[in-house]
């Protein structure tokens, strides 16, 4: 008997050590409708009034020009309130990233931060914020954080309380169901030069935001990608399609097309450290968007929330032409946007029996919008060596903050990444494709046409 109760005892301990049960209670949920946005950020301005306090975010028509559905200047006739230089830095210090505080050092010519007026333009469609609601209390952590179940439509833990919560929070955040845009990799090199890595299409498509459906339908996929290459010319016709799902066992599935062998192939290195193929190797595949794909790799401690100057509501920088923001050393900081707003800040760190060629990451969150705003990546000695800025845009039409292009500073090389770059593409809230569109199949039959 003694040992039958210390058997149960070991299977309730790992039951435990397995799941994590819902985030809240029924009673601090109540706080999305009061103190906390329906996201879950806090609702009032800061002390000095430099954070605003949300008062709904941007949402319905825009006026004047825009690159496909994203309106190119929400925000006209605005200055920037003051100048972060290599010397004014300290007396900022506490606002900045450390990757951020590198580049004004490594570049006090190049780079500097304009700060602008902080917008919470972050919005969701009324049955997002619903299912928000619903997620607080249903939605459950898994697989010890690296799956989620109970969870559809909305942000999963709009009340985070640890670093596994929030960064399924970043990777479920806020999309359409479906769009197309161009886009530009293009890398920056240490002599100064500029490199055109590709250029093309690219269908997303995100079946937790399908709006008729529901987490008892929702089988797990919450990425669908799909991209043609068109430019340069060696890289023409390229292909691939990628699924990311909760399924902590098979996470992603990826297929490429191969335009000399003409034919399609599983691509199963699409991910984590590999290089990224697309960016002709200048950045990790992980590091798109700021990160995606599985949480896995790493252990994710929560270390807080603090005010900090981030990107954001770049429409503006997006809107201009390749060659207006792809300068020597930096991208044009002179076009850039940064503002004030609260981000969360969660340190991942190497899982024990993983690898990665980054063994320590720092993510910023914002807490508005739940996607990334900046990451610093360090070496295996500690060393600060990558920079990772998100150039996040609203687009009022889904409504919604999101963030597709990215640039990866590598602080060791000198050189920059810029990853799904806008400038001079377009990006279009699109109705939703059959998912067999996101097949390798497709594809192959797609490219004998």
């Amino acid at each position: 008997m003694k040992r039958q109760a210390l058997l149960l005892t070991a299977l309730a301990a790992s039951l435990i050590a397995g799941q994590t049960l819902a985030a809240v209670t029924p009673q601090e949920a109540e706080a999305l409708k009061s103190t906390l946005t329906p996201l879950g950020a806090e609702r009032a301005g800061n002390a000095d009034g430099s954070i605003p306090a949300w008062t709904g975010g941007l949402t319905g028509e825009v006026a004047g020009a825009k690159f496909g559905d994203v309106p190119a200047d929400p925000f006209p006739g605005e200055k920037p309130l003051v100048r972060i230089t290599a010397a004014n830095a300290a007396q900022y210090a506490d606002k900045l990233s450390e990757g951020t505080q590198a580049l004004l050092q490594k570049y006090p010519n190049s780079f500097h931060v304009d700060v602008y007026p902080t917008h919470r333009s972050a919005a969701a469609a009324q049955w997002v914020y619903d299912n928000t609601q619903a997620n607080a209390t249903r939605c459950q952590l898994t697989e010890n954080g690296l799956s989620v179940q109970g969870c559809y439509g909305g942000i999963p833990f709009p009340i985070p309380k640890d670093g596994n919560e929030l960064i399924w929070n970043f990777l479920l955040r806020v999309e359409a169901e479906s769009i197309e845009m161009g886009y530009r990799n293009t890398i920056g090199n240490a002599d100064g030069s500029r490199t055109l890595a590709s250029r093309g299409v690219e269908n997303w498509q995100y079946p937790y935001y399908y709006k008729d459906g529901s987490a008892e339908k929702w089988p797990g996929q919450y990425v669908l990608l799909r991209f043609l290459t068109n430019e340069p010319p060696f890289k023409a016709g390229e292909s691939l399609v990628t699924h990311d799902s909760i399924n902590a066992a098979n996470p992603r599935d990826a297929w490429q097309y191969l335009v000399g062998q003409r034919r399609v192939r599983k691509a199963p290195t699409v991910g984590y450290d590999t290089p990224d193929f697309v960016a002709s190797g200048a950045n990790y595949f992980d590091e798109v968007h700021g990160f995606i794909g599985h949480p896995d790799r790493y252990q994710w401690k929560l270390i807080g929330k603090k005010e900090m100057y981030i990107p954001y509501n770049l429409n503006n920088f997006h809107s201009l032409k390749p060659d207006e923001v792809n300068t020597k050393d930096v991208l044009n900081p002179e076009k850039m946007r940064w503002e004030l707003h609260r981000v969360w800040e969660v340190e991942a760190t190497v899982a024990p029996g993983k690898r990665h060629a980054v063994p320590k990451r720092r993510f910023y969150i914002d807490e508005d919008s739940w996607t990334i705003a900046l990451a610093d990546g360090y070496d295996a000695q500690g060393k600060l060596w990558r920079v990772n800025q998100a150039l996040p845009f609203v687009v009022p039409s889904i409504p919604a903050v999101v963030v597709k292009p990215v640039v990866i500073y590598n602080l060791q090389a000198g050189t920059y990444s810029v990853v799904q770059g806008l400038n001079g593409e377009r990006y279009s809230v699109v109705p939703r494709k059959p998912e067999n569109f996101f097949t390798g199949n497709a594809v192959a039959s797609d490219s004998v046409r």
